[in-house]
């Protein structure tokens, strides 16, 4: 079970919370990150992050009273589910429209499903095509591994 999963469903960002997220470098109460900082603990570059804020990925970005992007640590849960999503190989399209079900409340919470069980399964049907390209390697490295024991018997 995901902390998704067993977290009591709120009225609120229902999605802000991620499996496991990585520990956060503050506190909730301290937790504003300059892009920079951001940058350097999700290793994606402040131009994909202000590029996630304008396409509709992270449009919940706060400023700060001089317009500098102040981020929270459910912001970097949330660039973290991003990051796995990005994993599957869902479209960025795909992943705005997920974030803005999200925004849209618990009226979409079956069409969210729906999503995340499509990505799922084209993630299963890449795991069992690469299952197969394994077995094809360790077939060859077998047949390398056995053609070479027998040029050296000779």
């Amino acid at each position: 079970m995901t902390l998704m999963e067993s977290t009591p469903v709120r009225t609120a960002r229902v999605d802000e919370c991620v499996s496991a997220p990585r520990p956060h470098p503050r506190p909730d109460g301290a937790a504003r990150y300059t892009i920079s900082e951001v940058a350097s603990f999700t290793g994606l570059s402040a131009h994909t992050l202000r590029w996630y804020e304008r396409i509709g990925l992270m449009p919940h970005v706060d400023r700060s009273h001089t317009g500098q992007r102040r981020f929270s640590n459910k912001d970097l849960d949330w660039l973290t589910f991003v990051g796995k999503l990005r994993l599957t190989g869902m479209p960025v399209a795909d992943m705005v429209r997920y974030a803005e079900l999200i925004r849209l409340g618990e009226d979409t919470f079956e069409e969210r499903q729906e999503l995340l069980e499509r990505t799922r399964r084209d993630v299963h049907r890449r795991i069992a095509e690469l299952q197969d390209t394994v077995a094809v390697l360790d077939y060859k490295i077998s047949f390398y591994a056995g053609a070479r024991k027998a040029s050296e018997r000779v």
